[in-house]
Parts: C-alpha cells; structure tokens; sequence
C-alpha cells in the first residue's frame, strides 16, 4: 500500500509511520540521558529533525507536538531550547501540549511526540 509506510520499525515498534502524507513520530527519548533537561532537549529535538528529514517532512511542517517533562519545573530551561530551535523557522509554531509525567526511564527528562506534513 503506497500510502502507508513505517520506517525503523523494531519488534515493539516503528520510530515513524507516514499514512497519506502525515508522519507520526513515536516518543522520543534522549541517547545520553545524563545531561540536563537542556542538554535532552537539544538531543530530542534533533533526533525529530533527522527523522522529518527521512520521511520527507521539517519542523516547519509539524502539525501537533506533545511535550512530557518528568518535572514540570523544567519547563523554563526547556522552553528555552524549544524557542530557539522552533524559532529557526518564523512563524511555524506547532500547537503543543506540555505535561509532567513519570517516564519509562527514571533518567529521561524530556520525551516528545511529534507529528508532522509531509512536503509536497
């Protein structure tokens, strides 16, 4: 089926499905999780922009983006990473939603769900 594709798919599941030209990312967690909520939060967010990148998409495509911060105090040293990276690209600011939530790993800060247009 032409529409629908995964990329990175492991046995539990796929980093990415594309289903006619949306791309839904799965969470993403940082690789080195002993850096701080700034450092995390760079990592994640590049790790969305190789994956856009992959399944022909950019941020300045997101369509909806779920933040989840294992402590909402984070929130200002987080949102000071987010603005400069969503501020590359003006006036493209997704809807998003930040919430404090307890993660897979106790080490993880920051987890995020992205999902995002593909270019035409």
């Amino acid at each position: 089926m032409a529409d629908f594709q995964r990329l990175h798919v492991e046995s539990r599941w796929s980093e990415l499905a594309i289903h006619n030209g949306v791309v839904y990312l799965a969470g993403q967690v940082p690789d080195d999780p002993s850096e701080d909520i700034q450092g995390q939060t760079r990592q994640v967010l590049g790790m969305i922009d190789r994956l856009l990148a992959q399944a022909n998409s950019a941020r300045s495509r997101l369509l909806r983006v779920q933040i989840y911060l294992r402590n909402i105090e984070d929130i200002g040293a987080m949102n000071e990473v987010w603005d400069q990276w969503i501020g590359e690209v003006p006036g493209h600011a997704p809807p998003r939603a930040t919430v404090e939530a307890r993660l897979a790993n106790p080490d993880y800060l920051i987890e995020v769900v992205a999902t995002a247009a593909q270019i035409d």
